[in-house]
């Protein structure tokens, strides 16, 4: 497993009962993860924290304390900022996790030596993006949340990136991609973030395990004749790092050489010193 392991700003404080308790700068929150299963014993910290997601019988949730929804704060991470804000669904505008990833772009991009042409799909709030940013690459950022791509615009704002080369996309991926084919852009870099279950802007489904498929293989058309990597995210428990990555290695290795690895990340719990899984990440490289 990769862990991200250079956070400052936030912390995995303990896992126990089907929930996290987390330190964002210095706010606590509990929120339900359905891959804690475990009841271990829970520290006193847990009884100080800032406020707690409760899950409803009949789907959904809310806060309890229903002010934090409306509070919003800075937290960094290296040079990278961004606004932290709990939503009603219980997500806060940031998947930590990610940061390893973050740092794997930013050193395969700065690593290349060349300019890098990059795409976000499924782009959320913008961490891939302001990382893809920042190590100089210029950016698509796709989303089909206008919420989310504003959310993202202002944490490049905060992170001295509002003057980088972003292009900031409302918009289905899929449709967005199919368009870009046509009018022959190529990419050296493509970042896909999928959720497992979503909506486009106008009502379209989206499923992971029916659409990764196919929405790699149209990546795949975008990707140079000197392409960097390609990278695939999952936060859906049952699609394992070796589905993502036998994909990879069907769609693009076979056709352009390199090399494909895929793992789980996840971060490291304080109480306990172990890992929490909390996703999955495949990447292809052309230079590995």
């Amino acid at each position: 497993m990769r862990s991200a392991k250079n956070w400052k700003d936030f912390e995995l404080i303990d896992v126990s009962g089907g929930e996290r308790l987390e330190r964002w700068g210095n706010i606590t929150l509990i929120r339900p993860d359905p891959q804690v299963i475990w009841n271990t014993e829970k520290s006193g910290a847990w009884k100080n924290a800032s406020a707690r997601y409760i899950r409803s019988k009949t789907g959904g949730g809310s806060w309890d304390d229903p002010s934090i929804t409306e509070r919003r704060w800075q937290i960094n991470y290296g040079n990278l900022s961004f606004w932290v804000q709990p939503t009603g669904f219980k997500h806060t505008g940031l998947f930590p996790e990610q940061a390893v990833n973050w740092d794997w772009m930013e050193s395969a991009i700065q690593g290349a030596g060349r300019p890098v042409n990059a795409m976000s799909l499924f782009a959320y709030t913008g961490g891939a993006t302001l990382a893809l940013a920042k190590a100089g690459a210029s950016v698509c950022h796709v989303d089909a949340s206008k919420g989310m791509v504003g959310w993202a615009r202002e944490n490049a704002k905060l992170s001295g990136l509002e003057d980088k080369p972003i292009r900031w996309i409302v918009d289905d991926c899929i449709k967005f991609v199919r368009r870009e084919i046509r009018r022959g852009v190529r990419y050296e870099a493509i970042v896909m973030d999928p959720p497992s279950y979503g909506r486009g802007p106008g009502g379209e489904v989206w499923k992971l395990e029916d659409s990764i498929f196919e929405l790699t293989q149209l990546c795949a058309e975008l990707l140079s004749d000197n392409p960097l990597f390609f990278m695939i995210n999952s936060y859906t428990t049952g699609l394992s790092p070796s589905v993502m990555g036998y994909i990879l290695s069907a769609v693009i290795e076979k056709k352009r050489g390199g090399l494909t690895q895929a793992s789980e990340i996840g971060i490291i719990v304080r109480e306990s010193g172990l890992a929490l899984p909390c996703g999955s990440t495949a990447i292809w490289s052309a230079n590995p």
